[in-house]
């Protein structure tokens, strides 16, 4: 370990411990509680790693009834019956041994990543951030210091820590694209809506015959000298015009620029958590294709349900030379910007940031809040819940939508109050069909568009669940029983509530009753994943205990959640 002191932020636990916490976080998820290998004592969680015979104990700060708890203070083994602190880096070692001899895979990418991933959440602590600018949800866009709390490598990363100073949302980065001028039969693009590359031909002139090709100016770094298209800007089919036009900034996804007026999804060469983070020539016209195809039922969902609004993706533009990695590596699709659905008097912040475990920006939950008391948290649950839920659910049973609703893919609009009045899904990546119920739309698709674009119901149904519920819901829910912790039953009985109100309104399906009935819920299994190195797309769910079981919301002690076991911890 360096000598230099660990990186924090006054109230903010230190980059070893966030690590550490992480790690944890998904052991207890994935690994641990499945096996029943748990027990909450003495204000202490203990995990055991039966494999390796490691006890491990953490402190608790709160425990939690879906068992996401919140931890504080170092991670310690049982060594010779006395507690011993273990570093981040000896608990990911031991970590490693358990999977290995769990699983039988070997992984000598994971302690690596590990590391990149600690690298990654000091680097975005020391960032020099400077004060917030005028726009709170920029703001919120930008606060994300840690990532993903159960993902093992939430902050790893590839390229230069130069070039992540540069182009970070963490360090408020902003700055202009680097624009191409490509001969008009050199240029591959689709439009989903008239107008819809204004977002793109606004920024500059360029000469007669030519259309604007935007590009990230990182991503343009890094694929400036390929040969094919070095001669293409020999034959002047490709001018480079430069740096130019207003700055964009940075979203939490790094990739995907805002300038206030339009979202621009780059392409972007560099490996962050699992993926390398390029738009593949499917995803470009799936975008467009996805955007068609789905305007009758994002207007129903806005109609049925005020407040709900789908950003559109109605277009991309990239070159067209014959080479795949230019093709896919200069891609760019259009997003509505917020202006297209937020309601006037309404500002837009990202989920996630209202959800933070720690209090990193303005947008963080407690500043939405700050000064009210238990029965405001709970009327401003139920609004939230009011708007979140019923669009996603009756995106599935009325229209085979599968939306994607995690925190990262959801803006909350709220009042000048800090109420919640609005929620904008967006990014259609994650958004897939049901293809019984879009069998001709579908059939009339490329394969290899429209493969990509479906899952199967059970599969469908794990992602809504785990989105909704175990990614989302669970993580606001949190946020506000770290302010008032005896209202977490209440928080849960809520949920339960507004998903039976929804399951009455669709028929009572079979999936919808099990869920109120509090059968076990889908996570996705992160850390296995990375562990067995699959692609995102290929992840897998564990099952976990549901908080929405009527037995657990009648209990009055927390440690249930926890899996407890007959085994005795150490002293």
């Amino acid at each position: 370990m360096s000598s230099a002191p660990p990186a924090a932020l006054p109230g903010v636990a230190t980059a070893d411990h966030v690590v550490a916490h992480t790690l944890l976080n998904c052991l207890l998820r994935e690994v641990s509680g499945p096996e029943h290998q748990t027990a909450v004592a003495d204000g202490h969680l203990l995990l055991r790693l039966p494999r390796c015979g490691v006890l491990l104990r953490v402190g608790l700060r709160r425990a939690s009834l879906i068992g996401a708890h919140r931890f504080t203070g170092p991670v310690r083994t049982e060594r010779d019956g006395a507690w011993t602190e273990l570093t981040w880096q000896e608990l990911a070692e031991h970590i490693h041994r358990e999977l290995e001899l769990r699983t039988g895979v070997r992984n000598e990418e994971f302690l690596g990543q590990v590391a990149a991933g600690h690298a990654g959440v000091t680097a975005a602590l020391d960032a020099p951030r400077g004060a917030a600018g005028p726009d709170p949800y920029m703001d919120s866009e930008q606060s994300l210091l840690f990532g993903h709390r159960f993902h093992p490598t939430p902050k790893a990363r590839t390229g230069a820590a130069a070039d992540w100073t540069r182009y970070a949302p963490e360090a408020r980065a902003r700055f202009p694209l680097h624009h191409l001028a490509v001969r008009r039969e050199r240029v591959r693009q689709e439009t989903a809506a008239p107008g819809a590359l204004a977002a793109l031909d606004r920024q500059r002139p360029v000469p007669e015959g030519y259309v604007l090709l935007p590009a990230h100016p990182w991503q343009y770094a890094m694929l400036r000298d390929h040969p094919v298209l070095r001669a293409a800007i020999a034959r002047r089919d490709v001018l480079d015009l430069g740096p130019g036009g207003a700055p964009f900034a940075p979203t939490a996804s790094v990739r995907t620029l805002y300038d206030g007026r339009d979202f621009l999804k780059f392409s972007l060469n560099v490996r962050i958590t699992n993926c390398l983070r390029k738009n593949a020539e499917y995803e470009l016209a799936g975008a467009v294709a996805l955007t068609r195809l789905l305007e009758a039922a994002a207007t129903d969902l806005e109609t049925r349900f005020p407040g709900t609004g789908l950003l559109r993706e109605p277009a991309y533009r990239t070159l067209d030379l014959g080479s795949r990695d230019l093709t896919e590596g200069f891609g760019v699709i259009v997003r509505e910007g917020l202006g297209a659905r937020l309601a006037p008097g309404v500002t837009g912040l990202l989920a996630a940031a209202v959800a933070d475990e720690y209090p990193t920006g303005g947008a963080h939950l407690g500043s939405l809040l700050h000064g009210t008391g238990p029965a405001e948290a709970l009327a401003w649950w139920h609004a939230y819940l009011g708007l979140l839920v019923p669009p996603v659910l009756a995106a599935y049973f009325d229209h085979g939508v599968v939306l994607e609703p995690h925190l990262q893919n959801v803006v909350l609009g709220v009042g000048a109050d800090g109420t919640p009045r609005q929620v904008l899904f967006r990014d259609l990546e994650g958004t897939k069909l049901l293809p019984g119920h879009h069998a001709a739309a579908l059939a009339a698709l490329p394969a290899d568009v429209a493969r990509p674009m479906t899952y199967d119901r059970a599969r469908g149904w794990d992602r809504v669940v785990y989105c909704l519920v175990v990614n989302h819901i669970a993580e606001v829910l949190a946020a506000l029983a770290d302010r008032h912790p005896h209202l977490e039953p209440e928080l849960w009985y809520a949920v339960r509530r507004a998903f039976a109100d929804r399951a009455a309104a669709h028929g009572n399906p079979p999936l919808l009753r099990a869920l109120v009935a509090g059968v076990p819920l889908p996570a996705k299994a992160n850390l296995l994943t990375r562990w067995e190195r699959k692609a995102d797309r290929d992840a897998g769910y564990v099952r976990i205990a549901s908080p929405l079981a009527p037995d657990l919301l009648s209990t009055a002690g927390l440690t249930t959640a926890a899996r407890p076991v007959t085994w005795s911890p150490a002293p």
